[in-house]
C-alpha cells in the first residue's frame, strides 16, 4: 500500500496553512494612510512620536483602524480618504509647528488592510512595483571621472601642504588630465618627495619624467585605488539618496546599483516628478564649528536663543537627544576635507565610536583647533538648504593630530553607525546627471495588475480543463497541487516582502505552466507501469519514483539559467528571475510532495484496488483497430 509516515502527512499539513495565511493579506487590499517619516538626520521615528501622533488624532476626533511602526516610519491606517486628509492636516500641525523647516515629512500613502492578527505574526502583502502601481523612475548617470578628479585635485592640495611642511622644494604642482606633475630642480629633492610620496599616499603610482630642465614626478591613483574610490562613490550616493528620499514619503523606494557607474531610482506612488528631482539632486554639506559652551549653560540666555534671539555670532541648534545648544558661526572645517567616516570602537573604554579621517589640511587645521580647545565642545552639523542641524557634539578630550579623528561618549552601535553613515553621505560624492526618467500613473499600474491577472487566471483554468479532461482523478489531484504551488509562491513572495513587478507575474504565470509538467511526467509513468502489467499500488509506487529522477534533473537545468539570470540580469529581468527561481522550488515541492499525499490519501488504504481513474490506458496484448 501506498501511505507516507504521519510527519510527512503533518508538513504538507503545516505547509498548506502557513501558505494560506501567508497568502491571504493580498486580498484585503489596501487602506489610505497617513506616513510620518523623518527628515532630519538627527531625529529618530520612535514610541514618543507615536505616541505624540495618537494622541494628535484622539483629540482631533479623528478614529483610525491602526497605527504601526517600522524602520523609520510611522503609519496611520484610516477608513477613507476624507479622513486620511484630516489627519494629514491634523498631525503637520501637531509635529511641525514651524511650516517653513519640517522635522518630519507627513504623506499621504496606502498600507494593508490586512486584519491586525495577521500583521502580528508578520504576515504582509507583496509589494508593488513602479509598473503596477504608478510612480516615477530614473536612471542615474554618476561621473566617476568627476570623483577621481576632485580625489586628485585634493591630494594636490595635501602634496603641498606635506611638502612645506617637511621643507621640500618644488617648482609647481598641476594636474594634468588623470595625473599629478611635480616639478622640481633637482633630482635630490625629487628623491626626497618620491619617498615622502610613497610614504604618505599609497594610492599613487609615480613615475619619472623631465620637461626641458626640470625633472618632474607623475602621479596617477593606482587602478586598485582608482575602483575603491569608484565604488566608495557609488555607495555613497546611493546612501544619500536613501536619506533623502525618505522625505518623499515613499514606503518602498528601490535604489540599486546598475552596473558600474549607474543607479536606478524607482519610487512607486510618487506622481511629482519635479519635487522628486528636487530632492534627488539636492546638495548637502558638513561643517565642524566649536560650540558656545559659556552661554549654553547660562539659562537666559537659552531661553532667549530659543525665542529667537542668540548672542551675536552664536546659532541655536537642539542635538539628538534634544538637548538645546549654541553654535558659533565661525567654521572650523568643511566636509570637503574629510575622506573617511567608519563606524569602531573607543580603544581604552571599547564603547562604540566614530573615526574620522581628515586629509593632510584638514588634519593640521584640526590639530591646532583641538590643542587651543581641549575641554570644550565641537559641533559637527549637516548644512542642507541653508539649514543646519547637528549630529553630535563631542568634548576635546586632548589635541588630535595625525588626521585621524575620534567620536565616542552616550553612544550605541547603531548610532556609531548611523552616525558615520551621515558623515560620509551627507552629500553626493561624484555629480550625477538624470539620463532617463518615465512617469508611470496609477491607472496605467491598475490596468496592468488587471491584464496580469486574467493572463495566470486564463493560463491556470486552461491548464486545469486539460489536465482533468485527460488524466481524469489524477488530473484533479495534479490541478490541486498546483493551486497548492501557486499558493507557496505568492506565500514565500508576501514572507520576503518581494517586489512583485509585470515581469514577475508573467514569471508566474510561466511557472504554472512549467510545474504541471511534473505531474504530467508522473502521471504519464503511471500509465505506462499500468500498461506494463503492474498493479494500481504497485505503478503508483513506480511512478512516483521512477519519475522523480527526470523531474529533478530538468528542474535543476532550469534552475541554473534561472539564477544566472538572478546574477547577471538587473531591473525587470532580476524580478523575473527571482519568482522564477522560487516558482521552480516551490513546484518540486508540489508537484510530488502535496500530490503524492493527495493520491495516497485517495489509494492508500485501499488493499484490493482494481484500477485508477487516470484516462484511457492501453493493456498488453490488446490491440485495437
Amino acid at each position: 500500500m501506498n501511505r507516507y509516515p504521519l510527519w510527512k502527512n503533518i508538513l504538507v499539513l503545516v505547509a498548506l496553512i502557513l501558505g494560506l495565511l501567508y497568502t491571504l493579506p493580498n486580498f484585503f487590499g489596501e487602506a489610505p494612510a497617513v506616513q510620518v517619516a523623518s527628515v532630519k538626520a538627527t531625529l529618530k521615528v520612535d514610541m514618543t512620536l507615536m505616541d505624540q501622533v495618537e494622541k494628535t488624532l484622539q483629540a482631533a476626533g479623528i478614529e483610525n483602524t491602526g497605527i504601526q511602526a517600522d524602520a523609520g516610519s510611522i503609519r496611520v491606517r484610516l477608513a477613507d480618504t476624507d479622513t486620511q486628509l484630516r489627519a494629514k492636516d491634523a498631525i503637520e500641525k501637531a509635529i511641525n509647528p514651524d511650516p517653513a523647516d519640517p522635522a518630519y515629512s507627513v504623506a499621504l500613502n496606502l498600507v494593508s488592510n490586512s486584519p491586525s492578527w495577521l500583521t502580528a505574526i508578520h504576515a504582509l502583502p507583496m509589494y508593488l512595483g513602479l509598473d503596477l502601481r504608478g510612480g516615477v523612475h530614473f536612471l542615474l548617470q554618476v561621473d566617476m571621472k568627476g570623483a577621481l578628479t576632485k580625489r586628485l585635485d585634493a591630494t594636490a592640495a595635501d602634496l603641498r601642504t606635506q611638502m612645506r611642511d617637511k621643507n621640500i622644494r618644488h617648482s609647481g604642482i598641476s594636474r594634468e588630465g588623470m595625473t599629478l606633475a611635480v616639478r622640481f630642480r633637482d633630482a635630490d629633492t625629487r628623491d626626497k618627495a618620491r619617498r615622502l610620496i610613497t610614504d604618505t599616499f599609497p594610492e599613487l603610482a609615480l613615475q619619472d619624467a623631465q620637461d626641458g630642465t626640470d625633472l618632474k614626478l607623475i602621479a596617477s591613483i593606482k587602478p586598485s585605488a582608482q575602483t575603491k574610490i569608484q565604488d566608495d562613490a557609488l555607495k555613497q550616493n546611493i546612501s544619500t539618496l536613501h536619506n533623502r528620499i525618505n522625505e518623499l514619503g515613499v514606503a518602498e523606494p528601490i535604489i540599486q546599483q546598475q552596473g558600474s557607474d549607474r543607479i536606478v531610482v524607482q519610487l512607486p506612488g510618487v506622481q511629482d516628478t519635479a519635487k522628486a528631482k528636487e530632492i534627488l539632486g539636492r546638495t548637502a554639506t558638513l561643517e565642524i564649528r566649536m560650540a558656545d559652551d559659556e552661554n549654553s549653560a547660562n539659562p537666559s540666555v537659552m531661553t532667549a536663543a530659543a525665542q529667537g534671539q542668540p548672542p551675536a555670532g552664536d546659532e541655536y541648534y537642539v542635538e539628538r537627544g534634544g538637548h538645546p545648544l549654541l553654535v558659533k558661526k565661525q567654521v572650523v572645517l568643511t566636509g570637503e576635507r574629510l575622506t573617511d567616516a567608519q563606524p569602531g570602537f573607543d580603544s581604552q573604554t571599547h564603547e562604540p565610536a566614530v573615526h574620522l579621517t581628515l586629509d593632510a589640511t584638514g588634519a593640521r587645521i584640526f590639530k591646532d583647533v583641538t590643542r587651543e580647545n581641549v575641554g570644550k565642545r565641537m559641533a559637527i552639523l549637516l548644512i542642507e538648504k541653508g539649514k543646519g542641524e547637528v549630529v553630535t557634539a563631542p568634548v576635546i578630550r586632548t589635541e588630535i593630530g595625525g588626521g585621524r579623528v575620534q567620536i565616542s561618549g552616550r553612544m550605541s552601535t547603531q548610532e556609531a553607525s548611523d552616525t558615520a553613515l551621515l558623515l560620509r553621505a551627507g552629500s553626493l560624492a561624484a555629480p550625477m546627471d538624470i539620463i532617463e526618467e518615465r512617469t508611470i500613473g496609477p491607472s496605467l499600474g491598475a490596468e496592468n495588475i488587471s491584464k496580469g491577472f486574467h493572463s495566470t487566471l486564463w493560463g491556470y483554468t486552461a491548464i486545469a480543463i486539460f489536465m482533468m479532461a485527460y488524466y481524469v482523478l489524477f488530473g484533479l489531484v495534479s490541478v490541486l497541487a498546483l493551486s497548492a504551488n501557486l499558493l507557496f509562491l505568492v506565500a514565500l513572495l508576501s514572507l520576503l516582502q518581494a517586489t512583485l513587478t509585470l515581469p514577475g507575474i508573467a514569471a508566474i504565470a510561466l511557472t504554472l505552466g512549467m510545474a504541471i509538467d511534473a505531474n504530467v511526467l508522473i502521471n504519464e509513468r503511471v500509465r505506462e507501469e499500468l500498461r506494463n502489467g503492474s498493479t494500481p499500488q504497485a505503478a503508483i509506487l513506480a511512478g512516483y519514483e521512477r519519475a522523480w529522477a527526470t523531474i529533478l534533473d530538468s528542474n535543476v537545468t532550469t534552475l541554473i539559467a534561472g539564477i544566472a539570470l538572478l546574477i547577471f540580469g538587473s531591473g525587470p529581468v532580476r524580478g523575473f528571475a527571482v519568482v522564477h527561481c522560487l516558482g521552480i522550488l516551490t513546484s518540486l515541492f508540489s508537484s510530488v510532495v502535496v500530490s503524492r499525499a493527495l493520491i495516497n490519501l485517495i489509494y492508500g488504504r485501499r488493499k484490493k484496488l482494481a484500477s485508477l481513474s487516470i484516462g484511457q490506458v492501453w493493456k498488453p496484448g490488446i490491440v485495437t483497430k
